[in-house]
């Protein structure tokens, strides 16, 4: 049966197709279609939430010279990309399968399956592959992790399986805790891991390890409230940044130490820590 999905069409100016693009991967895109050149602007066309409120806070503000418009259509076409879906490989010991490929592991040691439904990406996009190793590589046994704006849950189910205690994933989208939980349950974590739609701001816990896979705008706009949730001693994985550009988020984000970048594809992921001191778990 065909199922109705909310389409999305950014139309830019030709140059800045790669940008908008690129914001459109960050906001969930899991598939995008270019459609044709009209008076020096281009049409990009995919699907970011199951409502509008929930695209336009994914993409966050956008330039003047872009149009945002929304429209229904069936998934016949907009899932299609399904079929194009690979296993990726996040290192040596970790990758990700998508939930409907066959089950076998292409070498590594630890497969995470993800179904990312509609509205959220797969995780091969630079970013994801990025933090998804951040998590791996820094996850601690007992970590206490917040996944900020989890999408499908991914971050989170990796840091459990590598041994974190106990995973809060948030985000602003309905259908990102849905994906969420599903996932977790499909990895056997679901006991370990909160998904919720708990704004940010709401948050009065403090986490040893916190992921921010999301665009630079946002990730200024909650840079004092992602400093707050930063354990002492703890660590801060950022990404959804350009290579090139993105000073003015490491000064957002004042606070925290900026100990480790690393870049894939034009795209970073900044490793931050909080220099306060650490407490001693076993006196607390």
């Amino acid at each position: 049966m065909t199922r109705l999905v909310r389409l999305a069409a950014l139309t830019v100016p030709v140059d800045d197709i790669e940008v908008a693009g690129a914001r459109l991967w960050e906001a969930g895109a899991a598939a995008i279609e270019e459609r044709g050149l009209v008076d020096g602007h281009c049409t990009l066309v995919t699907v970011l939430a199951a409502d509008d409120e929930t695209s336009r806070l994914r993409l966050g503000e956008l330039p003047t010279a872009w149009t945002l418009e929304f429209a229904d259509d069936d998934s016949v076409v907009s899932e299609a990309w399904r079929d194009h879906a690979a296993v990726i490989r996040i290192n040596a010991q970790l990758e990700l399968r998508p939930a409907w490929l066959e089950d076998v592991s292409r070498g590594a040691e630890t497969t995470v399956v993800i179904e990312p439904g509609s509205a959220f990406g797969l995780g091969d996009h630079p970013t994801t592959r990025l933090s998804a190793d951040a998590a791996w590589r820094l996850t601690q046994p007992d970590d206490r992790v917040l996944d900020v704006g989890c999408g499908t849950g991914v971050l989170a189910i990796v840091a459990v399986v590598r041994g974190a205690t106990r995973a809060v994933a948030i985000d602003v989208a309905e259908a990102a805790r849905e994906a969420t939980a599903d996932n977790a349950r499909r990895n056997k974590v679901a006991d370990r891991i909160e998904p919720s739609c708990t704004p940010l701001h709401e948050i009065s816990a403090d986490f040893d390890l916190v992921f921010a896979n999301i665009l630079a705008p946002t990730l200024v706009a909650l840079a004092d409230d992602l400093v707050r949730v930063v354990a002492p001693g703890g660590r801060l994985v950022a990404s959804g940044v350009l290579a090139d550009h993105h000073d003015h988020v490491v000064d957002a984000l004042r606070g925290l130490e900026l100990v480790a970048t690393s870049v894939d594809d034009g795209w970073a992921c900044l490793e931050f820590v909080n220099p306060s001191p650490a407490p001693d778990r076993l006196s607390s």
